[in-house]
């Protein structure tokens, strides 16, 4: 991903006072900078590469004030030695939900209700694609945000390294559809197109889909990045957020929720699409 992280940041809406700047990093990941526009304090979620999250903060003025880690893996946690490093003051707490993560000051669980820079949090623990993976869900106002790690892609999901589709289930279809269809979902990784064309296959009339592998062929031309999506986007273009759909049931020879979980997971796996 090439995109100016600049150029995106001024293009963000002025009237947004809950802001999310994506960061890109190693090949398709995204890390990020979460802030109240008005105190510009900003947690550094999955920083991974800190030293660009430090740059970009202090070409935007702004000051870093936490880290949101949503698992352990090397490509979100890896670079949390080197940025408390960078940000050694004990008050710039590194939030997370397992102790794999290195240099951990706050093992968060479920629920836990915590502030950064103003804006309300609250960690949603979805285990599967590793047992300790956590979602943010960020408020200020009437604007929210849930930041979704491996756990949640647009029109996607993670891969089940540690869990269950049954957990994968209600990761999606109980604890994030919960949340209000207006939420910004800003994932791990810049998988959407290859997740289109994979819901595409599996829900071929699914004109919501069409349209939005459309939108991110045409981001992808242009080296922009397709993030953010909403709640109530994916429940219409995530078959992971549409078990219920008939077309999808046939398609997998599956009814239950869990059922059709895990063969689309399996699906999924094995679907290699053509020009990715």
């Amino acid at each position: 991903m090439y995109f100016s992280v600049l150029r995106a940041a001024k293009q963000i809406s002025i009237n947004r006072m809950l802001q999310v700047i994506p960061v890109p990093a190693l090949e398709d990941n995204y890390m990020y900078l979460v802030f109240d526009s008005e105190k510009k304090h900003a947690a550094a979620v999955d920083p991974v590469e800190p030293e660009k999250i430090q740059k970009i903060a202090n070409e935007l003025s702004l000051s870093i004030c936490a880290a949101l880690v949503t698992h352990h893996h090397w490509d979100h946690a890896g670079g949390m030695k080197q940025f408390r490093e960078l940000y050694p003051d004990p008050s710039i707490k590194i939030y997370g939900g397992d102790a794999r993560i290195d240099c951990l000051d706050v093992h968060l669980k479920h629920e836990d209700h915590f502030e950064f820079g103003g804006l309300k949090t609250r960690a949603l623990s979805t285990p599967c694609h590793t047992k300790g993976h956590i979602c943010y869900y960020v408020e200020r106002g009437n604007e929210r945000v849930v930041l979704t790690g491996d756990t949640l892609f647009i029109a996607g999901c993670g891969k089940f390294f540690e869990g269950t589709a049954e957990q994968m289930q209600r990761n999606l279809n109980e604890v994030l559809a919960s949340l209000p269809d207006d939420t910004r979902v800003y994932p791990g990784h810049e998988y959407t197109s290859s997740n289109l064309k994979f819901a595409k296959h599996i829900e071929p009339n699914n004109q919501d889909v069409i349209a939005k592998l459309k939108f991110s062929l045409d981001c992808d031309a242009k080296k922009q990045p397709t993030v953010p999506s909403t709640i109530g986007e994916e429940k219409k273009i995530n078959p992971f957020m549409r078990v219920n759909s008939n077309e999808i049931q046939k398609q997998v020879s599956a009814i239950s929720p869990v059922d059709v979980m895990a063969k689309l997971r399996e699906a999924k796996n094995q679907f290699r699409p053509a020009n990715l």
